[in-house]
């Protein structure tokens, strides 16, 4: 009996081309299946590299057609570009009197309004006019730096911004007016009666209910609100979250915290740990909007919601693991606020940046697929074109790395990748379980000094 030849990805695409052409296969299916195609994903390369900032590059964010990209630096320059020629169409200077950290474009607004937030606290808009023309003005100002905003999806008025003192702010353009909606505080701490600000690095919305948001930072949970339930007039206290997700383990753990958020189109929570890995979660595994730490029973009871029209089941996280969070290893997450994302026209894909300087991208089911060679530093920022095959990278060098799937060959994932993974997590373990147990290896030593033999970067180097 003969057996049959396995399936290759080209018979898939032969077959898809011919029903295409048939009309079996809509022109839109046709191409959504061609965007997320992994056979594209391994054959992206350098198409061009941007170089105008002076500093590091914090932030890069795609127009809604996808022919500009807009870029922020530590030299407090915004620069517009046309990414596929690769010239800057505006430079201007943000206003900003420290290093931007974020910029994007509000939408329905031909892209003449920017939105802005940077290490000096201040969140700006800038207006672009007339002939180049730029003006700038001050919207709102946290007390200490301000990492993050997420702008409401479809509103050309609104958006979300955080910072480190924990307050979460929602501005309206059509008033200037910023509300302060809330300031995060640590659980442990409150149940304590003491008020501890976590110092919040990310924030973002659902894209399928703009009543939903999500904050993260300091401390271990990823936290979601319901801005339903804030009452303008300031009578309630909105401090309390509607749901909570973190990974059992990781509950508890003062050394972790969480540097990026970002929601899926199929209402799922994609987080981002610090010195650990990267998290998926689905609507129906949260802890509940009043978890308690302390006790590991209770990762089983309370009930969150997902807003008013989408009620969340009873939470079950257990030890089973169709309930558990999907997991995403081998990238290096230790030194800056690193940013995490989706890729695909269906959220097929997750990628960030590392500390070695490479870009990670995993297929949803946790697969690693592909290590990209980026920066010689650390990669901060992976930006996914909005209908395209195209990824946008930066971080701490100087320029900007568009990314599009030109190689003439599939790359193939480097053998010593996990081993390196190995070595660098392991010594990460070691690192931070030296505070707590110096004492025993070196009575002479404090823990930073044992901690500083360990040089990461050098490591990864030799592989």
């Amino acid at each position: 009996m003969l057996r049959r030849r396995p399936t290759t990805n080209l018979d898939r695409a032969v077959v898809d081309v011919w029903q295409r052409e048939v009309g079996g296969l809509p022109n839109r299916s046709f191409a959504h299946r061609l965007a997320a195609s992994k056979d594209l994903v391994l054959q992206f390369d350098i198409y061009r590299k941007l170089e105008k900032h002076r500093g590091c590059v914090n932030t890069v964010s795609f127009n809604a057609d996808g022919d500009i990209l807009v870029s922020g630096s530590d030299d407090r320059r915004i620069i517009l570009w046309d990414w596929e020629s690769g010239h800057v169409k505006l430079s201007f200077e943000s206003g900003h009197i420290n290093n931007v950290f974020q910029a994007k474009f509000m939408p329905y607004t031909d892209d003449r309004s920017i939105v802005t937030c940077a290490a000096d606290g201040q969140v700006r808009r800038a207006q672009i006019l007339e002939r180049g023309r730029v003006e700038t003005t001050l919207l709102a100002k946290h007390q200490g730096r301000a990492h993050k905003l997420a702008i409401e999806p479809g509103s050309p008025y609104i958006f979300y911004t955080c910072g480190e003192d924990g307050l979460v702010q929602h501005i309206d353009l059509r008033s200037r007016a910023a509300t302060e909606l809330l300031t995060c505080h640590q659980i442990q701490e409150r149940r304590r009666g003491l008020r501890v600000v976590v110092q919040l690095n990310a924030i973002a919305i659902d894209p399928r209910n703009s009543n939903l948001f999500a904050v993260a930072g300091s401390d271990e949970y990823a936290r979601l609100y319901d801005i339903r339930k804030y009452k303008w007039d300031g009578s309630t206290d909105f401090d309390q979250p509607i749901d909570f997700f973190c990974p059992s383990h990781l509950i508890g753990n003062p050394y972790v915290g969480i540097t990026g958020l970002a929601f899926s189109d199929h209402r799922e929570l994609l987080v981002s740990y610090n010195d650990e890995f990267i998290y998926l979660f689905t609507k129906d595994i949260g802890l509940g909007p009043d978890p308690i730490p302390a006790s590991p029973a209770s990762l089983g009871s309370g009930a969150g919601e997902m807003g008013h029209d989408h009620p969340l089941e009873a939470s079950t996280m257990d030890t089973d693991e169709n309930v558990s969070p999907q997991v995403y290893k081998g990238h290096k997450n230790c030194k800056t606020v690193k940013g995490v994302g989706f890729f695909g026209p269906k959220c097929e894909y997750v990628v960030s940046g590392s500390d070695c300087g490479r870009i990670f991208i995993w297929k949803k089911s946790g697969e690693l697929i592909r290590v990209m060679e980026a920066d010689q530093h650390v990669v901060n920022c992976i930006e996914s074109h909005p209908h395209a095959t195209v990824l946008a990278s930066s971080g701490i060098e100087k320029d900007i790395k568009i990314w599009t799937p030109k190689a003439t060959e599939r790359a193939i994932l480097p053998k010593t990748i996990e081993r390196v993974c190995f070595v660098i997590l392991r010594l990460i373990f070691v690192r931070d379980h030296l505070h707590t147990y110096t004492y025993i290896l070196d009575r002479q030593r404090t823990p930073q000094d044992i901690v500083d033999i360990f040089d990461l970067e050098a490591l990864t180097q030799k592989f």
